[in-house]
């Protein structure tokens, strides 16, 4: 019967997706509920440690202020991560979710919450936690545990979260990441505090108006990991570029798109001040909304300027614990609710569902499986003699990476390589608004490319047009060099006379030549490979035409 009437209601509500509450339920006057509670206060804290496992090397930032005390203030950030984990289905249910899709199109009556609906737990879950604990060089729990946080918000149909309290699958870890050299360069690693699953909730479609909000349940119950930071960063750019650097992995072990405006990367950053020499943390500030890493820059360097400045005024009691909210448009962070003190969530191990108990050997597999992470992968390109700046190109996307690899396998030149895809491909992917899987190069005939030039079969002039035919067609390079005639003329004798002709036909310019006007010498350059149709090898040419221009007549 019970099950009749859950299936009963299930469809109703996906004849009437947006009726699953109704609005006339969260109506607002002027007072505007924001009873969110789904910050990680009470389990991580990380402003709360004082002592970061990864020491990080002394350094103060030079705060951007009109104060002259911002010198003698330093910033503590750490930020708290959500992953949101790209399996085919929810962590407790069948459903699937799919971004973008109707609302309330993928739920069922465990991800609605509704009585008598058991969980069931997605052992990919398991999978990935573990991938994305080893990846950040920390100590997994063997025996783990799944635990409820209560609080009440209308996107919560449950009226908890299951989520994982006191024993986290990761702990104590640290990522390593390099510094683009326009923000100082240098290696830098950061305290990873915890790794833990849990489910996300569901959202809140705000109406024009503001008056009243509509539930949508198709992301209740998708799997999150929350990867929470040491208090480790100093600036604004340190938080953006670790920020970036989880993404980065992510993608890499195939765990989550990473994508910030799906929300399937959300940062929560927490920022204090504290004079600098002082070890004991200031108040700390929380700022949410932050949907993009220039965004969480931002954000911080203005919350550091604040707080400065209330500091320089004396009005450093102003400064209370909260969350704030960065506002794009104005350029600035607004206070969205106040903290009186940690949230009491009565976390409980949850009853439906069974410890988490891995053994070393599943460990070992997935430790065994991991691809190469972006650290690792840099450290070897690095290795290969490449610049930084190249390094932080080629190992930025996975799918660039794979490509150079492929590349430089098929035998291709190291540097080459980097310089052609770094280069007219990289330039050709933004025009066309193409990733490099999209294009009709392979690495294998870039590789082709690159030797025939490289060997003296074509020129380089000539390997950028084919270069270009096979970006947009495809094709082979041997193929293209025989359809067009393309062979590089490198027999001296061929060259001399089409050097001869030139320079009979252009009998004026021959004279301002020797009379001192060294400069055509680009002129006849250009005359004798438009006679050879591109194809005179560019050496030899300049070598014949310096003799017969210098000859006497």
């Amino acid at each position: 019967m019970s099950s009749m009437m859950a299936s009963t209601f299930l469809r109703s509500i996906q004849n009437h997706p947006l009726m699953l509450y109704p609005a006339a339920l969260f109506i607002r006057k002027k007072v505007v509920l924001y009873c969110t509670m789904k910050s990680t206060e009470s389990q991580t804290a990380t402003q709360e440690k004082q002592n970061p496992r990864i020491k990080v090397p002394p350094r103060t930032q030079t705060i951007t202020t009109t104060n002259n005390v911002s010198k003698d203030y330093e910033a503590v950030i750490g930020i708290e991560t959500h992953v949101q984990l790209n399996t085919l289905t929810k962590a407790f249910c069948s459903c699937p979710y799919n971004y973008g899709s109707p609302p309330n199109t993928s739920v069922c009556p465990i991800c609605m919450g509704l009585p008598g609906a058991l969980p069931v737990l997605n052992s990919k879950v398991i999978e990935y936690a573990v991938k994305v604990g080893l990846a950040l060089n920390c100590k997994l729990s063997l025996n783990s545990k799944f635990d409820r946080k209560q609080y009440f918000y209308p996107d919560l149909p449950k009226g908890y979260q299951i989520s994982q309290f006191d024993v986290p699958i990761a702990t104590g870890g640290y990522l390593d990441l390099d510094l683009p050299m326009e923000f100082g360069g240098g290696h830098w690693k950061f305290g990873i505090t915890r790794v833990h699953m849990e489910e996300d909730a569901g959202k809140l479609l705000h109406s024009e108006s503001g008056s009243y909000s509509q539930v949508d349940l198709n992301r209740a119950g998708v799997p999150l990991l929350e990867i929470v930071s040491e208090p480790d960063m100093r600036t604004g750019i340190e938080a953006a570029e670790y920020a970036a650097e989880l993404q980065r992995l992510v993608r890499y072990l195939g765990v989550s798109n990473g994508n910030m405006q799906e929300g399937s990367l959300r940062c929560d950053v927490n920022v204090s001040i504290r004079p600098i020499g002082q070890s004991q943390f200031g108040t700390k500030v929380e700022i949410k909304n932050l949907n993009s890493f220039s965004s969480v820059s931002r954000a911080i360097d203005f919350e550091i300027s604040r707080q400065v400045q209330l500091h320089s005024q004396e009005k450093g009691d102003q400064i209370i614990q909260e969350t704030r909210l960065w506002e794009e448009g104005a350029q600035k962070t607004v206070t969205m609710r106040k903290k009186e003190g940690l949230a009491d969530y009565r976390y409980f191990p949850e009853p439906d569902l069974p410890g988490v108990i891995l053994t070393k050997e599943y460990v070992d597999a997935i430790r065994d499986s991991l691809p190469e992470a972006p650290e690792m992968k840099r450290r070897r390109y690095e290795k290969m003699g490449l610049s930084m700046q190249d390094v932080l190109f080629l190992a930025n996307d996975i799918n660039v990476a794979q490509f150079f690899d492929a590349t430089i396998a098929k035998g291709a030149d190291v540097k080459l390589a980097t310089n052609w895809i770094m280069g007219d491909i990289a330039a050709y992917m933004k025009n066309e608004k193409l990733t490099i899987n999209e294009i009709k190069l392979v690495p294998r005939e870039l590789a082709e490319l690159i030797a025939s030039i490289k060997g003296g079969t074509i020129s380089g002039k000539i390997g950028k047009e084919i270069l270009f035919e096979l970006l947009a067609k495809g094709g082979t390079v041997k193929g293209l060099i025989k359809e067009k005639d393309l062979v590089q003329i490198v027999d001296p004798v061929e060259i001399e006379k089409m050097v001869e002709k030139v320079l009979a036909e252009n009998p004026q310019q021959l004279e301002q030549y020797r009379g001192g006007k060294t400069k055509l010498q680009g002129y006849f350059a250009g005359q004798v490979m438009k006679v050879s149709k591109g194809k005179a090898n560019p050496g030899l040419l300049n070598k014949i035409l310096l003799e017969k221009l210098n000859a006497k007549s």
